[in-house]
């Protein structure tokens, strides 16, 4: 009985870390999107821009950035429980641990994504936003 309850504990406590370090994994690669964006007047259309390659989440999954100024639509920003996109300027994030992800935060797929939002002013898990 102990094993049944001591693994998902242990489970839940690696995802808290990993959370953790992908928070401030996205804060740095914010800070280089934004240094980028200094030096060239636009944001980049993807982060092969800045990355050789592409920087994985601690669960082995590309983080995913998405350039408001050169997306197709509103179709794929991340949007909050009202619809509205939680940012203007760029989607910066982690798909989480299920490495699954879709718009809108509120869908069940989105609740574990470690998010970039208000531009910035939050980055967390989607299920507090």
């Amino acid at each position: 009985m102990l094993v049944a309850v001591t693994i998902p504990a242990m489970i839940k406590l690696g995802n808290s870390a990993r959370s953790t370090t992908t928070e401030d994994q996205l804060v740095d690669i914010q800070t280089d999107i934004d240094d980028y964006f200094d030096d060239n007047g636009f944001y980049p259309d993807s982060l092969d821009e800045i990355y050789n390659p592409i920087p994985n989440d601690p669960w082995g999954n590309p983080i995913q950035f998405l350039n408001h100024a050169t997306s197709h639509g509103k179709g794929k920003w991340r949007k909050d429980k009202n619809l509205v996109p939680i940012n203007s300027d760029y989607d910066l994030y982690s798909k989480g641990p299920d490495g699954k992800s879709t718009s809108p935060l509120t869908s069940a797929l989105s609740q574990d994504d470690i998010v970039r939002g208000r531009n910035g002013a939050y980055i967390g898990l989607a299920l507090y936003y």
